[in-house]
């Protein structure tokens, strides 16, 4: 049944894929099998033909779109929920990925939706304790910015800039005039799955973890800016475990800064064990009339 599952939700595209993508990465959210067939969406699902790259990519780039690149290749190097990439080579010899859209997805994001919240609705029902639709419109909200990869590309270009201190990761470039608001096109990097690294050495291991949190950390923590879609496969290893590469910049959320500052203190307040000063924390974050046994499971 979870391979059944999702087999379905890889042929389907869209929304529901890239939720099913969200909940593979939470933690004993799923039954084991369902959590690791479901893992396998994160990097990579079933690719359109090449019949549909031409008209996409026409589309996109017009009747000539072929000529504007030396080589393009016809099968997909990955393909995820809401569009595929395919590697080409410009005339100047760089390596570029082209990200290509699916066909009609403004309207599967509109209809998966209301799917969603007639789904949570029914769970708000059955358990009035949890009211789900501030989740719901945090999810329309980021599943209807990433269809626009004009916006994509710009953030991009920001990551680029707020990571330009940490010389082990690697944020592509965009071509812009190879891109609109449907298709980018980007530098191509190359690296491993982090998956990959599962059973190298613990200093190894340690290393990516350490690169891993500062990639996240230092845009949250200067910029109040975090990556937003921290599956598998946006995270690639490069070298023995001395780099990583950063992709898809599509679901990027910015916060104020009152919040940020509650995340530093709450760190700041677990390292030193002090519990009145993780409950201030909490409450700079929002929360109220939080008991002592609520901030514990916290």
């Amino acid at each position: 049944i979870a391979r059944a599952l999702a087999a379905a939700l890889g042929k389907s595209k869209g929304p529901l894929m890239k939720v099913a993508q969200m909940v593979s990465t939470i933690p004993d959210f799923l039954p084991p099998e369902y959590a690791n067939e479901l893992s396998q969406l994160q990097a990579e699902a079933p690719a359109m033909g090449w019949p549909f790259v031409k008209r996409r990519m026409r589309a996109e780039l017009g009747a000539g779109w072929l000529e504007k690149f030396a080589e393009f290749e016809k099968e997909a190097a990955h393909a995820a929920s809401l569009g595929q990439v395919h590697r080409a080579t410009l005339h100047d010899g760089r390596q570029v990925a082209c990200k290509l859209q699916y066909p009609d997805m403004a309207s599967a994001v509109e209809s998966d939706v209301g799917q969603l919240k007639t789904m949570l609705g029914l769970f708000k029902r059955m358990d009035g304790s949890i009211d789900p639709s501030a989740m719901v419109d945090e999810i329309t909200d980021r599943l209807r910015e990433e269809l626009d990869y004009a916006r994509e590309a710009k953030h991009m270009a920001l990551y680029a800039h707020m990571l330009a201190d940490r010389d082990f990761v690697t944020v592509p470039d965009p071509v812009p005039d190879l891109s609109t608001d449907r298709l980018l096109t980007m530098s191509w990097v190359s690296g491993q799955r982090l998956d990959a690294f599962e059973d190298a050495p613990q200093e190894v291991r340690n290393r990516i973890a350490e690169m891993l949190f500062w990639t996240w950390w230092g845009p949250f923590n200067a910029y109040a800016v975090i990556h937003g879609d921290p599956h598998l496969g946006n995270y690639q290893v490069t070298g023995e475990g001395t780099g990583l590469n950063l992709l898809d910049f599509g679901c990027i959320r910015i916060f104020p800064p009152q919040f940020v500052s509650g995340v530093v203190d709450l760190y700041r307040a677990i390292l030193a064990d002090d519990f009145d000063a993780a409950y201030a924390a909490y409450e700079k974050w929002g929360f109220s009339g939080l008991s002592k046994e609520l901030v514990e499971v916290l």
